[in-house]
């Protein structure tokens, strides 16, 4: 049996408690919880996904274009968002702007119709508005030939390197920033230290997102969007994610690091619109995604490579949120930690000087 450091014998309690102390009991039941809220938030997105509100644009004669309208949104489940486009090069310039999800054109003249699609803003989306619409056509003993004006790259399958990329940098953003916190503990002592380790964070932000572009780019030929649009994007999310881990240590010490994975890993990745588009989550993970940074990132990234940069401007204003918002956070928890320290540590003794907190 083993004694306790004054030779005492202990019990079995009591070696069970001289092990695991109440603090590594709380992290373990911390850890089963994220564990359990990552099956439960990734299973829930991704085990029936379901087509809700897929937007359409109805190209047709004015004379059939609103009962061909009504009946697209009248599908039981409502599937389909349609609505009418005035013409092919309108529907065509909204689907490439990503205004759309997928253009109907209809053909008076004959029974069969083209749906265009756009299978590099999601092969699964694209896939979906086609297995609807043609089911719809054949009750009306019509058939449809589906366009894909938009397709993935060669090297890119179903359209998820973009997602992978943005989940590559979300890891890095926040293990950098656990590092440089749990290397001199989890809060920085004052202002200027987490100045500093904002500023070392900037510098790897910046290596890590000219290293995922050229990965994905030049190395692996999986994305062709524009390298330097894919670097500043990488370096964003990277500052962005590893600013808000560092704003969570902040605020609850090494317990933020756990924080950091549930808002990015559990929460962000399945909501992120990778694997299932938008149109095809269930409405939590569909709300939530486009806020957080990996939707962010993977809409960014997909209208980078395949939309000419199109629809850039509220993914760039999220991540920029977050990165600016996790910055001033980790500098203001810093500076009020420190001057609590300050305040701890009582008057200067007369013609001394105060130790360091």
């Amino acid at each position: 049996m083993a004694t306790s450091d004054d030779g005492t014998r202990l019990t079995f309690i009591g070696e069970v408690k001289s092990a695991v102390t109440t603090r590594a009991a709380l992290l373990v039941i911390g850890v089963l919880g994220l564990m359990v809220a990552f099956i439960t938030s990734y299973t829930g997105a991704f085990h029936h996904p379901k087509p809700d509100r897929m937007t359409l644009a109805v190209v047709a004669p004015a004379q059939v274009r609103g009962e061909l309208v009504s009946k697209l949104d009248r599908l039981p489940g409502a599937p389909l968002d349609p609505r009418p486009a005035a013409s092919e090069a309108v529907a065509r310039r909204q689907l490439a702007d990503r205004e759309i999800d997928a253009a109907l054109l209809f053909d008076p003249r004959g029974t069969t119709d083209r749906l265009l699609v756009a299978s590099g803003g999601g092969a699964a989306l694209s896939q979906a508005v086609e297995a609807v619409v043609t089911a719809v056509e054949a009750e009306q003993h019509r058939t449809v030939r589906t366009e894909d004006v938009l397709p993935t790259g060669a090297g890119d399958s179903r359209s998820l390197s973009s997602f992978y990329l943005v989940v590559g940098w979300c890891v890095g953003g926040y293990l950098c920033a656990a590092i440089l916190a749990i290397s001199a503990g989890a809060r920085p002592a004052n202002g200027p230290r987490a100045v500093i380790r904002l500023a070392a964070l900037a510098l790897y932000s910046i290596a890590a997102g000219l290293a995922g572009a050229i990965v994905v780019g030049p190395v692996l030929g999986a994305l062709s969007g524009s390298l330097f649009g894919l670097w500043g994007l990488g370096a964003l999310v990277v500052f962005a994610v590893g600013a808000t881990t560092l704003a969570f240590q902040g605020l609850l010490g090494i317990i933020g690091i756990g924080l950091a994975i549930l808002v990015i890993v559990v929460f962000g990745n399945p909501s992120a619109g990778g694997a299932y588009p938008y149109p095809l989550l269930p409405p939590f993970w569909r709300a939530i995604g486009p806020a957080l940074p990996p939707g962010a990132g993977t809409w960014a990234a997909r209208s980078i490579t395949y939309f000419r940069g199109q629809s850039l401007t509220g993914p760039l204003l999220v991540l920029s949120a977050w990165a600016v918002g996790g910055t001033l956070v980790t500098v203001l928890l810093a500076t009020l930690h420190r001057t609590a320290d300050e305040r701890s540590a009582g008057p200067t003794p007369e013609g001394g000087k105060r130790l360091p907190a």
